[in-house]
């Protein structure tokens, strides 16, 4: 009998999260930062194991290129088939297998290519399918999004991991489920660790991250740790495997690594800035701040923006802040941990875009300089990648492909508000204004519901929440205790409601949710 899986985990299903860095309107801010000409919008894109299909399907109704994509998971691949079919996004969606899908004589090209934790759970066979369709059908020009473990941030605990996936394999019973073999995994690694071996006095980090492992999401670890292949990689190896390709490194798809400042030191920046070999430099960055994750944009042709115009191109690209001024925080962590932001130039910046509208880079340099506040160009775009990398503001599309997406976007909204009512796994919606998806929790979305079916008063929306929890026996948890009354359920959904009314509708309405 053939493995279909190949080794993947497939008895639980991938969790249910959306990748903003698959957005490839995310990739024209990165690539004009590191100096590079930035793709067009729209287009042919193309996810490569979409998981569940969320971002796949976000961003085929929120955006107007034209999505396809696969996941040899034939449970995942039929809810993401479901979520397409609602939002009726012209998308192609299936279950193959890699070598099946990239074989296939109806593709067309593509002008983005993604894979979100796929490169490093599969074998070399699929990895050389998938650089062999890179090399056929990423259009030049075009961008792949790839993310990946990376050495040397597994150096330490990958022989534990390994341990563990041997231990599940071997010493777990194979009817009990892959959660259980989990967990039987972690309880062993404990009572290793608990005979103090000099393996782990010599990587005292492995006992701290074996903890954090504890407190995760068993699915999630099932994917992440538990499959067959597993192979964390150095980035120029990653360069070595992209090369037939004729792909080139562009940058980071996390904004907040282009903020030296918060990852690198004085000396540690004057040493990087003797290295030209763009790869070697990378490398050697990841020793740096121990790298664990990588998450990169590279280009079949990268060409090299004049200063003059990565400039103008700068002031005309679009934002929009997310979230409400009041609860933005002036810190943000990097590789050199917590840092406090620059009250005078991050204050006025937020103050400009705490109208939650969408202002071009250029419109906030003309607002900061009729206030005569001192903050330059550079400044302003630093500012904008930390923003964008806290979550808190998001790229903005042409106000063309805003109108052709919405109708896209209120339909999936629409169905996935009504799986609100039951669960909570999906907590985010489409916006055609940021072409891909928004956090919205999942009361959020059922007080959307009731809005969409004429509830213009929080208490109403209150009420409607209740009726579903009760409806299934559902409580709201409140500081880790549950809320077993009625009046204790309905002032906690009230209080969630009129906090909704006033701090998030607003950015929905502005974002087009809504």
């Amino acid at each position: 009998m053939t493995d279909w899986t190949a080794g993947y985990v497939a008895d639980v299903g991938y969790t249910h999260g959306y990748y903003v860095e698959l957005n490839p309107l995310r990739a024209r801010l990165a690539l004009l930062q590191a100096g590079y000409v930035a793709p067009a919008s729209g287009g042919t894109c193309c996810e490569l194991g979409f998981g569940q299909g969320v971002s796949v399907n976000m961003h085929a109704a929120a955006s107007p290129g034209q999505w396809w994509g696969t996941d040899f998971n034939p449970s995942q691949a039929g809810l993401a088939q479901s979520l397409a079919q609602a939002a009726a996004n012209n998308s192609h969606l299936s279950d193959e297998a890699f070598d099946a899908f990239c074989a296939r004589a109806d593709l067309p090209d593509f002008d983005f290519i993604g894979l979100h934790g796929i490169w490093s759970w599969i074998s070399d066979d699929n990895r050389s399918v998938i650089v062999d369709f890179l090399r056929r059908k990423l259009k030049v020009g075009g961008v792949l999004y790839i993310s990946y473990n990376t050495q040397p941030g597994w150096a330490s605990f990958a022989p534990m991991r390994h341990l563990m996936t041997h231990h599940a394999n071997t010493m777990g019973a194979s009817g009990q489920g892959i959660v259980s073999r989990i967990d039987g995994a972690i309880e062993f690694a404990d009572k290793l660790i608990e005979t103090n071996p000099l393996f782990t006095r010599a990587n005292p980090q492995v006992a701290e991250r074996l903890n954090k492992l504890k407190e995760q999401n068993r699915h999630y670890l099932a994917h992440e740790y538990f499959n067959r292949d597993w192979h964390p990689m150095h980035v120029d190896t990653m360069a070595q495997w992209l090369e037939p390709a004729k792909l080139q490194f562009a940058g980071s798809a996390n904004y907040l690594d282009y903020v030296d400042a918060l990852n690198l030191s004085k000396e540690q920046q004057e040493l990087l800035a003797g290295i030209e070999d763009p790869i070697f430099k990378q490398s050697v960055r990841d020793f740096m701040v121990n790298q664990q994750f990588r998450k990169d944009y590279w280009v079949k042709g990268l060409r090299t923006l004049p200063a003059l115009e990565r400039l103008e191109t700068l002031r005309q690209e679009k934002v929009l802040l997310t979230t409400p001024r009041p609860d933005i925080s002036l810190k943000a962590t990097g590789a050199l941990g917590e840092a406090t932001l620059t009250e005078t130039i991050y204050n006025p910046i937020l103050d400009v875009l705490a109208n939650h509208q969408v202002q071009t880079v250029g419109d906030i340099e003309q607002s900061l300089a009729k206030q005569k506040v001192d903050v330059n160009l550079g400044q302003l775009l630093q500012a904008i990648l930390v923003l964008g990398g806290l979550g808190h503001l998001y790229s903005a599309q042409e106000g063309t492909h805003v109108s052709h997406s919405a109708k896209h976007t209120q339909a999936l909204n629409r169905h996935l508000m009504q799986l609100a009512r039951s669960n909570q796994d999906i907590n985010v919606l489409a916006s055609p204004v940021t072409g891909g998806g928004l956090p919205v929790s999942r009361f959020g979305q059922i007080f959307l519901l009731s809005m969409a079916n004429g509830k213009k008063d929080p208490k109403q929306w209150a009420d409607d929440a209740w009726q579903w929890l009760e409806m299934q026996g559902q409580r709201l948890l409140k500081d880790g205790q549950t809320l077993q009354s009625k009046e204790d359920n309905l002032k906690e959904l009230n209080e969630q409601a009129a906090t909704f009314a006033t701090k998030q509708l607003p950015i929905l309405k502005s974002a087009k949710i809504i």
